[in-house]
């Protein structure tokens, strides 16, 4: 599932070429040509943090799986915030590592993981945030996400390239209308 005004892209990150540029060209090719990029930190100021969007009626973010860089743009009228997260299906290192503990006691798995990086992008905060305390719920039409000290975020799993999982949050800008609107199939 993804929501209509959601609109997600990936390319391939060339060995050449550091890996935002490549996300950021993207996102320059999905907004408006007058839109403006920041991403300051919000704990030190640096250039890493969250993507900010000034210029266009538009929130986004950005993760990397493997050698692919992948945005998620989607309309400020709707949503508040927008978090995405991806990992490919196989990982040699990760997989031997395992993902024992990451969410809490016990193994998780990969999609959990993948649905609470895009739901703690989406709050905002990060991991700042112990991803053990995100709680995930299924919903007909995707999930939600339960985040401490953050507001509802609404969830769902997206058609992404081929061997890697993508997972999508939203925060929406009222719990009214916006929040209840309808979904399409990707």
């Amino acid at each position: 599932m993804t929501a209509p005004s959601v609109r997600l892209a990936w390319r391939e990150v060339p060995d050449t070429s550091p890996r935002r540029e490549v996300a950021w060209g993207i996102l320059r090719e999905l907004l408006p040509e007058d839109a403006e990029l920041s991403n300051p930190c919000p704990r030190c100021g640096g250039p890493h943090g969250p993507v900010r969007i000034s210029g266009a009626p538009a929130v986004a973010s950005v993760t990397y799986a493997g050698t692919l860089a992948i945005v998620a743009v989607a309309d400020s009228a709707r949503f508040a915030a927008i978090g995405i997260d991806a990992e490919p299906r196989v990982d040699r290192q990760r997989d031997a590592a395992g993902l024992s503990g990451v969410l809490g006691a016990g193994a998780a798995s990969l999609r959990a993981w993948v649905r609470v990086e895009a739901a703690l992008k989406a709050d905002g905060r990060g991991l700042r945030v112990d991803p053990a305390t995100v709680r995930i719920a299924e919903t007909a039409d995707g999930w939600t996400a339960t985040v401490p000290g953050g507001d509802a975020l609404e969830g769902w799993d997206a058609d992404g390239p081929d061997g890697i999982l993508v997972s999508v949050a939203v925060r929406a800008v009222s719990a009214g209308p916006a929040a209840e609107a309808g979904r399409a199939t990707a």
